[in-house]
């Protein structure tokens, strides 16, 4: 898919050798994680079709997103947004969006209940980016990162009943809680 320019694909196991050297480049660039190769490789090999690259028209890449999607605990279909970056000079065009955009799709299309990442707290542009799409701070995670900052979990209720499970009760429940508000009145 070409969008102002940029081509968007589908990482392919295939084009492991044009790509794992640019995506691990872009990455440690760009985020605070030191990741071995074998961290890429368990998310490539396994979900390399739920991750997506953009390139200029020299096949340069811009931006990466790497996802999965599995069984949360026994309980929902959790997508996993893994890693997001995007060169410095090419932020604020919509590249970001559109990878996680195209991963959101395809998890969705796989029967995701939910799908859930997470963010430095310092890290305000991916917060708004990941609110904009409807995800929501489920959780703060104290010292999360190995350099020591904290971490926000987001999680996208894609179906209703994954985001009942997680309220701890079931859609007849959450239907006669909703019938029992009551609006204020109106001045």
């Amino acid at each position: 898919m070409e969008v102002d320019g940029l081509h968007y694909v589908q990482y392919h196991s295939s084009k492991e050798s044009t790509y794992l050297a640019a995506i691990r480049q872009l990455i440690s660039n760009d985020l605070s994680e030191p990741y071995s190769i074998y961290v890429y490789r368990y998310f490539l090999y396994q979900w390399g079709d739920l991750c997506f690259l953009a390139l200029d028209r020299e096949e340069n890449m811009l931006g990466v997103v790497i996802s999965k999607l599995e069984p949360h605990r026994g309980g929902p279909l959790r997508g996993y947004i893994a890693m997001l970056a995007v060169k410095k000079e090419h932020r604020g065009k919509g590249i970001a969006t559109k990878l996680v955009c195209m991963a959101i799709d395809i998890m969705i299309e796989r029967d995701a209940d939910e799908i859930a990442l997470e963010t430095e707290v310092t890290n305000t542009a991916a917060m708004k980016l990941y609110e904009r799409l409807g995800f929501l701070r489920s959780k703060r995670l104290h010292r999360y990162y190995l350099n020591g900052n904290s971490a926000f979990r987001f999680v996208l209720f894609v179906k209703e009943s994954a985001y009942t499970l997680r309220l701890g009760y079931d859609d007849h429940e959450h239907e006669e809680q909703t019938n029992q508000l009551e609006m204020p009145p109106s001045a």
